[in-house]
Formats: C-alpha cells, structure tokens, sequence
C-alpha cells in the first residue's frame, strides 16, 4: 500500500513534515513513518487524517500494482 501524503503535502499545503503533521494531529514521528511507507498506520489514524484534509480516503492510498 502507498500513499499520496508527501505530494498533497506540497503541492496542496506547501508545508514541512512538522507542521504538517500539526494539521493531521498526530506525531512528526508518525507521520513522518506513514509517509515514508515505513508503517502503515491503522484505519482510525487513516480516517484522521482523510477527514483532517477533506479528502476520501482512496485519494490518499492506494495499492501498488503488482
């Protein structure tokens, strides 16, 4: 599974991780880790951030094509 967050968080906010990740409200650490693909996160946190940007949650993520 990846995600869109590094590209919604510069086209769309212009923003470093840091303050990103204020918006979201959740962790520098943690975001820096889901969108770094490095975890995956867990639906609630998904949900979060998708409503945190006004978005549905399959303009976030999305699976890899094989």
């Amino acid at each position: 599974m990846k995600n869109r967050l590094k590209e919604i968080r510069m086209k769309e906010y212009m923003l470093n991780q840091k303050e990103f990740s204020k918006i979201l409200g959740i962790s520098t650490n943690t975001y820096h880790n889901i969108e770094s693909s490095y975890v995956q996160g867990n639906i609630s946190t998904a949900l979060k951030i998708a409503k945190a940007l006004n978005k549905p949650v399959e303009d976030i993520w999305f699976l890899e094509d094989d």
